[in-house]
């Protein structure tokens, strides 16, 4: 069955989100109140939901919200420790405190929530399972560890224009394919990943040659 099916039907009670669509329904609800914190889209999404946690930050940091200075180096943070510890085979996303209270205005949250549902909706109708080699454990296990390598360089790259954003989305790639073990959608990561990595590189001869 396709993601983009499963989209159409509501997910039960408690049960983990399947499609981009369930993720940013979990922040709306999230959203409930002036301020919403990292604990709030926790309990939202569930914290063994680790593809979704990934991805949450991911889309979070290709929306509007990606010019909030520091918050790239928020985002890789949160999407660096659920990852390792998906790498480590915990069961369930384990935060700090201190980061569990981080917040952000509710408002914000919805406006870039609005702003990412045609494109995420876009993807859902097509997402299904296809090129389960680039999603079995041991392909999955290379593609988590380029998440962890990404998420190590986004802090250092904050200074470049619009550079965090694209690495956010062959991060927000990568779980699409985890999580609807799609992998087309590996592929594109790595494909982004390199596009990325090119980018940086003539950024930074550029200016250095200038």
């Amino acid at each position: 069955m396709s993601t983009a099916v499963m989209s159409q039907t509501q997910p039960s009670e408690g049960a983990p989100p399947r499609s981009l669509s369930d993720i940013l329904n979990a922040l709306e609800e999230a959203a409930s109140q002036d301020t919403v914190t990292v604990s709030d889209i926790l309990e939202e999404i569930g914290d063994r939901s680790f593809a979704p946690m990934i991805l949450v930050p991911a889309l979070i940091l290709i929306s509007p919200l990606s010019g909030i200075f520091g918050l790239p180096t928020i985002g890789a943070i949160f999407m660096l420790l659920v990852t390792l510890q998906k790498l480590l085979g915990r069961r369930h996303v384990w935060f700090p405190k201190f980061l569990k209270r981080r917040k952000i205005k509710s408002s914000r949250l919805k406006t870039a929530v609005d702003w990412l549902r045609r494109p995420t909706g876009w993807i859902d109708r097509r997402t299904h399972t296809r090129l389960t080699f680039l999603v079995s454990r041991p392909a999955n296990l290379v593609t988590l560890l380029m998440i962890v390598a990404i998420c190590i360089v986004i802090p250092f790259l904050e200074v470049l224009p619009m550079v965090t954003s694209i690495f956010a989305l062959a991060i927000s790639l990568f779980s699409v394919g985890l999580l609807a073990r799609d992998g087309l959608f590996t592929l594109l990561g790595y494909t982004q990943v390199a596009l990325s990595a090119s980018l940086v590189i003539w950024l930074i001869s550029s200016g250095t040659g200038g």
